[in-house]
């Protein structure tokens, strides 16, 4: 059976002042420093890197990103064809990427308009496109999607639940479709007025407001999560990513949605949800190491070794193992990847080891294979 809620319960936008927001700002004060602080310092790094450098951790940031955000909703994307799409539209484009699907194009389009658009207004034309690109059939799964247009209420009221049919628990009940016009007219209107105020927080204020309204018939938190990008693209005022907000929410799945609920089904004091919201933005940040770590080893390679005579054969090969490379570096694989003989391969692994860029592991001579000396 449907769980219902308790007499006298109700849902944030059924107050009465709706949507006048409130928190305890000194709560906050604490948690935006040393987000804010993090950011910078992050920030700060990726200025030091060349614009080819930041351009990559951007698509490790925006493929986590798309992964991420869909499988919070319970959706596995093809990472394969989420690199692809990426590195197409940001104009990396290699050899040997697949193609890329529809529906994964659309939610990398997404991302990218949210985030590289962050100076444009943000508009129902807009958020619908966003939608209709989610969603490329129009149907999600066997069910048919109403895209270009809010939900309709034709198929009753929004509702979250959970369960088996049957015993379906009912988590959240969105505002009825005829206010749905309302609803987003005032949200807009908001989002688009001047900037003022803490842009973290608006960040989780507006993806708090989204997808409470919750307009669309599928993907709202997928959008809403969109929305937050772009608003932390406004406060840093730059259309590059280079951490996932999306990648740490998916963590901390249980904990979203548990605050996500409480604050849905409580009153106007948001100051629980900011709270979390700004401390999984932290820990994004603290995990940017992951989504874009090989960006950061290869500058810092590369800076020690600036001054350091190289053949591009050597930087190829170098770079290659500084990144995605699979097991040890042997003088077989160096010619593999660098397109030349054994032979030629172990004079380029000889000249760097002389010089003490490459080290010679442990091992015989039929297995004899190079770490990089630190």
């Amino acid at each position: 059976m449907i769980l219902r809620m308790k007499r006298g319960e109700s849902y944030v936008w059924q107050q009465s002042a709706w949507p006048s927001f409130r928190w305890r700002a000194e709560r906050l004060l604490g948690p935006l420093a040393e987000a804010r602080a993090k950011q910078g310092r992050l920030l700060g790094r990726m200025e030091q890197l060349g614009f080819e450098l930041q351009r990559e951790a951007q698509a490790r940031a925006v493929v986590e990103e798309a992964l991420k955000s869909s499988e919070i909703e319970g959706e596995q994307l093809d990472a394969e064809s989420v690199r692809s799409s990426v590195a197409q539209r940001l104009g990396l484009m290699k050899g040997g990427l697949r193609p890329a699907d529809p529906k994964t194009n659309g939610v990398v389009e997404m991302l990218l308009d949210a985030t590289g658009g962050f100076e444009k207004p943000l508009t129902q034309q807009r958020l619908l496109a966003w939608h209709a690109a989610l969603f490329p059939t129009g149907y999600s799964d066997l069910h048919r999607v109403r895209t270009g247009d809010w939900r309709n209420g034709a198929a009753g009221p929004m509702q979250v639940v959970s369960g088996p049919t049957g015993r379906t628990k009912v988590h959240y009940e969105a505002p009825p479709a005829r206010r749905l016009p309302r609803e987003m007219k005032a949200f807009l209107k908001w989002f688009n007025q001047p900037r003022t105020g803490e842009g973290l927080l608006r960040a989780g204020l507006a993806h708090l407001w989204f997808v409470t309204i919750h307009p669309l018939d599928d993907g709202n938190g997928r959008v809403a999560r969109a929305i937050a990008d772009m608003a932390l693209a406004q406060l840093e005022d730059a259309p590059l990513r280079f951490y996932s907000l999306s990648r740490q929410i998916r963590r901390e799945r249980k904990a979203y949605y548990d605050v996500l609920e409480r604050t849905q089904r409580g009153g106007l004091d948001v100051t629980a949800w900011l709270e979390w919201f700004v401390g999984c933005f932290a820990r994004a940040i603290d995990a940017a190491d992951e989504v874009s770590g090989e960006v950061f080893r290869r500058a810092e390679f590369w800076n020690r070794h600036v001054k350091a005579p190289m053949t591009p054969r050597q930087k190829t090969v170098l770079n290659r193992f500084l990144g995605n490379f699979e097991g040890k570096l042997t003088a077989k694989k160096w010619a593999a990847l660098a397109k030349c003989s054994v032979d030629t391969a172990q004079r380029d692994i000889n000249d760097l080891v002389e010089r003490k860029i490459l080290i010679k592991n442990e091992g015989g001579s039929k297995n004899t294979s190079y770490a990089l000396k630190v």
